[in-house]
């Protein structure tokens, strides 16, 4: 018998649900995709506060989605969120409005558990021994070490393309003061993790809305005949992620939002989001950059498709 699962993934700056159809022999493939820009962090600032006016958007996003679902035979839902309510101190009143209003328990993931789902859905999809895994989010980065096609190492650290953005003024035209603050920060949060001198030689695998953006607007700058909206293992060079930086630093928001493959509405956020990526090639000799489309959503249907294969057998 097929079975359906929906994942519903609330990130902190959207909220997606993918529908996955899975046989009976475990192959699966995805029937539906949804996306809805609902950004949850936004102000949560350093009370670390979920927003009422962010938290609707939530919740409506939410609602829409079960729409969806709830007509699928056979469905089971697997809800997750990440970064901004992992870190909001109003988590508990926010699940709670969720399970009351929508009638979907959430699951909060730890950074660890989130990084190790990335890590799955990557080393699935893409042939690679050796990597450096980048999942940048809204309010926190995914960072996984791949040697031999093991994670040896993982961290989660609270800083992401909206919680930069609103920190250190990067939303609009970026004075010169403000990404020099946001640069000195971000080098010591990488300085602290000491495993990463062991991933200099290494190409990084990016993940993550903000990437998603990077690719799609190299993208469409180089390939204007690449339209076929796959990003998955496309490569580039830290050359071109640094060219295409020092084009967004050169404009104001309102010329960043006429850019060829970036959405408007994540214009205000495109540079914090960069941040992490800019700040690791620095270190990093390796000097390629790769893309995966398949990351925590795709770790989750991997374990699930075992899990179930175990329970069988």
């Amino acid at each position: 018998m097929v079975e359906n699962l929906a994942i519903v993934d609330l990130g902190s700056n959207s909220a997606r649900m993918a529908i996955t159809e899975i046989t009976p022999d475990g192959r699966f493939r995805e029937i539906r995709r949804v996306k809805e820009n609902t950004r949850l962090s936004e102000g949560m600032g350093r009370e670390k506060m979920l927003q009422e006016n962010a938290i609707e958007r939530t919740i409506a996003a939410l609602k829409r989605f079960k729409k969806i679902y709830q007509e699928i035979p056979n469905i089971n839902v697997r809800a997750i969120t990440t970064a901004a309510v992992r870190q909001a101190r109003n988590r508990q009143e926010f699940l709670k409005r969720v399970q009351r209003e929508v009638g979907i328990h959430l699951q909060v993931l730890s950074g660890k558990k989130e990084a190790y789902y990335d890590y799955l859905g990557v080393i699935r999809t893409l042939r690679l021994n050796h990597c450096l895994i980048l999942d940048v989010g809204g309010a926190s980065c995914e960072l996984v070490l791949v040697q031999q096609r093991k994670a040896r190492n993982l961290i989660s650290i609270p800083v992401g393309a909206v919680n930069l953005s609103e920190q250190y003024r990067l939303n609009g035209y970026v004075r010169a003061a403000d990404l020099f603050r946001a640069q000195v920060a971000m080098n010591e949060r990488l300085t602290k993790i000491p495993w990463l001198r062991y991933a200099t030689r290494v190409p990084i695998v990016l993940l993550g809305g903000a990437n998603r953006t990077l690719a799609r607007m190299t993208q469409s700058y180089h390939h204007r005949h690449h339209r076929n909206g796959s990003i998955h293992g496309y490569q580039l060079s830290s050359r071109v992620v640094f060219a295409t930086y020092r084009e967004l630093l050169n404009r104001n928001l309102a010329q960043r939002k006429r850019m060829a493959g970036l959405e408007p509405e994540r214009a205000d956020i495109i540079i914090g989001g960069m941040l992490p990526l800019v700040t690791l090639l620095q270190r990093n000799s390796d000097g390629r950059v790769i893309f995966s489309e398949s990351g925590v959503r795709e770790g989750i249907i991997t374990e699930y498709v075992n899990q179930r294969k175990r329970h069988h057998e």
